[in-house]
Formats: structure tokens, sequence, C-alpha cells
């Protein structure tokens, strides 16, 4: 069996710079934590303002360090040159284009660059930035004369960046750069069976319910929630069921994929999977569906247009109605106002064992961005709060809930 804490006391120097890719260290620094590994957290001022210290301190259990000459009137200037000695690891992740310039050339105004030139550790950097600023030819030479000074690079990936371009500039995977901070550290990643012989379905994105070829009723679902939920599922060993309206995400490795498009095809494909161990539903389904639905598009008219909606079927009280022993159901509550109020109703009223509580008002929640925020609901009473995170690390904190004995 895999050691589960193959970092254990392991001590890891995380440095963050402002990219818009410094969300994702959030997970990084949650898969180190449940490693095992100490993580002391060192952000840039610019890394700020697109994580806050509260959520990489929580997570790292470490008052997070900014600026190298703190507040305090007291010695803990010289911080730097402890943590250089105290960490075993100093990984740069996301390494901007600035940072990495002034790493490159040791110039010093952040605890974070401070710390690097006082590092006696090794140095992994993960550059992330827009394609043809990494492709620049003062980038390239910055970033070789790091490689002449000993760092250790993690290539950007290829894929589509902040920008709307598609190119070479993506942050790696947070998963990616544990098992590669795992290896340089001389330990096995560990592998999470935790699901293994366990069949789970999930349902995702929005259902669409069509006026007539052109028009229909639907909501702003994009899915990625659930597809986070069904991938992490796989990676922990289980079967996966991934029942889906329609987006463009692609399918998560390892997941059985069920492509729907209504409430009512959802309805039918959900009781088709009887079998379910543990059912989270995140699926955004419309409440509504027009009573006739026409095979021409509608012409406008002079005056208004009246249309009659009938209720579409309530999956997830079907799913709790229906509910066997041993299973565990797990349902969403997107509210806009007294969400606490509705959401313990939601979950009492619908037989669920757990709801999940979001609010797409607030920043960096909802649908749409790769982070989100939620409040987890338990039938015996239990509330946690999650602060903003992507929606992977989202996904990896559920399924340590939901799936734990009850």
């Amino acid at each position: 069996m895999s050691d589960p804490k193959p970092l254990a006391g392991r001590r890891v120097l995380l440095g963050v710079t402002g990219g818009i890719a410094a969300y994702k260290t959030a997970e990084l620094v949650r898969l180190l934590k449940k490693a095992g590994a100490l993580v002391q957290v060192l952000m840039t001022r610019e890394a700020t303002r697109f994580v806050t210290p509260l959520t990489l301190g929580t997570l790292s259990e470490r008052e997070v360090l900014v600026d190298l000459v703190p507040d305090a009137p007291n010695g803990s200037w010289t911080r730097h040159v402890h943590l250089g000695r105290w960490g075993e690891l100093l990984v740069v992740a996301p390494l901007t284009a600035n940072t990495m310039a002034k790493l490159a050339h040791g110039h010093c105004d952040s605890m974070l660059t401070a710390v690097y030139l006082s590092a006696a550790c090794p140095v992994l950097v993960c550059p992330a930035m827009d394609h043809d600023m990494f492709e620049h030819p003062a980038t390239q030479e910055n970033l070789a004369l790091l490689v002449r000074h000993g760092v250790h690079v993690m290539p950007p990936e290829e894929g589509e960046l902040a920008s709307g371009l598609v190119g070479k500039g993506r942050l790696p995977d947070p998963a990616a750069i544990f098992e590669r901070i795992a290896r340089m550290l001389g330990a096995a990643a560990p592998e999470d069976r935790s699901l293994a012989g366990r069949h789970v379905l999930v349902t995702a994105g929005p259902t669409v319910e069509d006026l007539d070829p052109v028009r229909f009723l639907s909501n702003r679902s994009t899915g990625t929630m659930g597809f986070a939920v069904a991938a992490e599922a796989a990676r922990r060993g289980a079967r996966v069921t991934l029942v889906t309206g329609p987006t463009s995400l692609e399918t998560p490795a390892g997941v059985d994929r069920v492509d729907i498009r209504s409430a009512d095809d959802l309805e039918r494909a959900v009781r088709s999977v009887p079998d379910a161990d543990l059912v989270v539903a995140a699926a955004a389904v419309a409440d509504y569906a027009p009573v006739e639905s026409s095979d021409r598009k509608l012409k406008k008219a002079d005056d208004d247009l009246m249309l009659r909606l009938r209720r579409t079927p309530d999956v997830l009280a079907g799913l709790g109605a229906s509910k066997r022993a041993g299973q565990v159901l797990v349902g969403f509550a997107l509210e806009t106002h007294d969400g606490l109020e509705n959401a313990r109703a939601k979950l009492e009223r619908k037989n669920l064992d757990y709801i999940v509580l979001n609010d797409p008002n607030e920043t960096g929640a909802g649908f749409g961005p790769d982070t989100n925020r939620v409040t987890l609901l338990s039938r015996e009473g239990g509330r946690e709060d999650f602060p903003v995170l992507p929606k992977a690390a989202v996904a990896s904190l559920l399924l340590d809930r939901v799936s734990a004995p009850r």
C-alpha cells in the first residue's frame, strides 16, 4: 500500500507570483499538506491581487509572507536567511515574466526574491504567462540564465490562455507539479484508490428546453463543477457515470459519459443507473419547459407572445425518494438570497445526505469561473465553509467529506 503521507515533515517553500494562474496554487498547497509536507508560502505583492493570503494561509496553516521588511519592529526581517536554510525545496508556481527577470538578475524586492537568493536548497520554477511573452527572446534568455544557475524548470503547457489565445504558457496541473515535487524530494506521489470498487453517478451542466428549432429555455451552467467531481472520482478509482447537459467540456479520463438535453432526458438517464453508491447531482435543471414545442421557427408578430410552461420533473427529489440503504445523495443549491435557509429546506425536502450551497453573486463563485466558494451542509446539521478555491480543489474536498464513513 502506498504511504498516505509520503512527504511527512518535508519542508517546502512555495513562491507565488502575480499571474492569473496563481489561483491554482491553492490546490497545490492542499495536495502538499495532504501528503504531510510543511509548506511556507511566499507571495509577491502582485500575487495577492489574484489569490488572497488568507486562502493560502488557511490551507498551509502558516502565516503567508509577502514583504521583505515587515511592520513589526524586531529582527524578523532576517527571516529570509533562516527560511533559505529551512527549506528542502523552493518551488515558484506560477513564475511570471517579471519575477523570472528578477530571479535571473538577482533583484531583491520581496520576501520571495530574498529567499531565492538565500536558498541553500534546490529550486523548481513553473513559468506561466501568455504565449508571446514566454517566447520573447528576453524571457527565453532569462530562463536560460536560471537553468545555468542550476534552477530546475517545469515547462508551461500548451492550451487556451487567459488572453483567449492558444499556445504555450499554461501552468501545469497542480497534481503534475505535486508529482514533480515528490520526485525531487525522493518520495513517490501517493495513489488515492479510496473509491475503488464504488460506482459514482455525477450529473452536470444545464438542461435545455426547446421552444422551437432555434430557441430554448436554459441557464448559465457550464458543467465545470460536475466535470471536476467526475474527474476526481475517477482518479480515486471509482467507476464513474457522468450524465451531462450540453457543454463544450472534454470527457475526463476514465469516465463514462451520457449526453442529455432536457430535464426529461436527465430523469430517464439517472433512472438507468440505479446501482450508484454515491450520487453527486450538480446539474442545473431547468424548472420549466414549454407545454408545446414548435417544429418550425416561431415568427415574430406585432403583439406580445404568451408562453405556457409546465413543470419539469424534479430529478433530485426523485433520486431522494428512491434512495436505497447505504447510498449517499449529494445535491447542489445555487441561491441568490436566504441561502442557508433555502438549502437546509431543500436538503430535508428531497431526502439528501449533503447539499452544496453557493451564491452566483459572490466573486469567484457560481457558473462560469474556474473557482468556487461553497458551503457544505449535512443531514446531521453539520456545516463547513470552504474558501474560494479552484473547482478541482472543491471537488477533491467534497469527495473527502461525502465519501467518508458516516
